[in-house]
């Protein structure tokens, strides 16, 4: 694919955008990315490090959870100081990181944001790798630490997070860094610092000294990917869930004779269309019962979350749209926007068959995975309420086959991420 024929996007816009998918895996306990990123600079530029270390601290501090879908393992990963199994975390994010070249020289950096200081000189980083790295780890913990004893008292949580991390000084942390943020720490405006809209402000600050990064098409369906991957690892029941979409919902454009252009945009869109369900709670994912009221409601939002996330990419509007619509209808039954009749475009409506298609050949919790005849049954079903467009079903029954291998099988017909 020719990269020259798209508008370039900006991968340091995208990076800001998507940490907020990450955010949202600590459903309410949000912000633990953006907070550990401001920590880290702040202490960064304390001991004189600038320019584009600095930069690329940042990202590696918005990104560095990258390996977290689970929303048991957050809470582990918050409430334990050192959690014996935080490394698995670690690893899955430097594979996501190290498959995306433009950030892959993250990826050791994020590797060992859980391990020692006194550790960190036989895991063969250069010197700065090794500072950022643990520079990320007591960011992190000093983050934690202050998320799960702040109780209103912000003079005693400050106490208690400086003395245990004193404590760690010279065995999980750098003494230079132990001491830097101890200096920093001291006075109440580097914690009030930590609130919400300081935290915005400060992203907001940081994104205006920095030039655009620009990317292409191709690279930004890489990065797709990755956050679909993301997405899918958060249950068992979706593993593979947003990339069967993605392909199926470009061999549908492909089949309907689209643009490459647009038919790469349907992939993207495929791969991110449920960001939003990073904020579910796992036992509610995969629940193996009728879901209550209650439960379905926080289901039925993630698609709005999605379209939250990526209406900040410039140059991906119409994505962030057809991403937001997937379980929009004609009918205008669907939701959360309830859109309906002609304003619920082509392609939003592809994605919306796509990702019923693919889900009903998977297998979830409350049951087994469908044959292709009995899907294409219930497809027509949806399509005769108007759940779902009559043509593009019509268009699924001409070649069942090819969208069923689509749908499960993208590694053997897809290349092209």
């Amino acid at each position: 694919m020719d990269d020259r024929v798209y508008t370039s996007l900006d991968l340091r816009e995208s990076i800001y955008a998507l940490s907020d998918a990450l955010d949202l895996v600590g459903i309410d306990e949000v912000q633990h990315g953006k907070r550990v990123a401001f920590i880290a600079v702040t202490i960064a530029r304390a001991i004189g490090l600038g320019g584009e270390t600095v930069s690329n601290l940042l990202y590696a501090g918005l990104l560095h959870d990258c390996g977290v879908s689970s929303t048991k393992v957050h809470k582990c990963l918050v409430n334990e100081l050192e959690w014996s199994q935080a490394e698995v975390h670690c690893k899955t994010g430097y594979k996501l990181i190290k498959a995306f070249e433009p950030l892959s020289f993250l990826a050791p950096i994020i590797l060992h944001h859980h391990t020692r200081w006194e550790s960190l000189g036989k895991a063969g980083l250069s010197a700065e790798d090794a500072l950022l790295a643990n520079l990320l780890f007591l960011a992190d913990r000093v983050d934690a630490l202050f998320a799960t004893n702040h109780k209103g008292n912000l003079h005693d949580t400050q106490a208690l997070v400086r003395k245990t991390i004193a404590s760690f000084r010279e065995t999980l942390f750098s003494p230079r860094l132990v001491d830097s943020f101890l200096s920093l720490s001291e006075g109440e405006a580097f914690w009030l610092a930590l609130d919400p809209i300081h935290i915005l402000n400060f992203l907001w600050s940081e994104e205006k000294k920095q030039s655009p990064w620009p990317i292409g098409m191709a690279q930004f369906k890489q990065l797709a990917r990755v956050f679909g991957t993301i997405v899918d690892a958060k249950s068992r029941f979706t593993l593979e869930h947003s990339r069967g979409v993605a392909q199926l919902a470009r061999y549908l454009g492909e089949k309907l004779n689209l643009s490459p252009a647009t038919c790469d945009k349907l992939e993207i869109a495929g791969f991110l269309h449920d960001l939003g369900k990073l904020q579910i709670p796992d036992d509610i994912l995969e629940k193996p019962a009728v879901l209550d009221d209650q439960e379905r409601d926080l289901i039925n939002r993630h698609s709005f979350e999605s379209y939250q996330v990526l209406k900040r990419i410039s140059g991906l509007q119409d994505v962030a749209l057809w991403a937001a619509y997937h379980h929009e209808s004609p009918s205008g039954s669907g939701y959360p926007f309830h859109i309906q009749g002609s304003a619920l475009g082509l392609e939003a409506r592809i994605i919306g068959v796509a990702d019923v298609f693919q889900a009903l050949a998977q297998d979830r919790p409350y049951r087994k995975a469908l044959a292709p005849e009995i899907i294409m049954g219930m497809l027509w079903d949806l399509a005769s309420s108007q759940r779902l467009d009559h043509d593009l079903v019509t268009l699924v029954s001409t070649d069942l086959q090819g969208c069923w291998q689509a749908a499960l099988s993208p590694e053997k017909l897809y290349q092209s991420v």
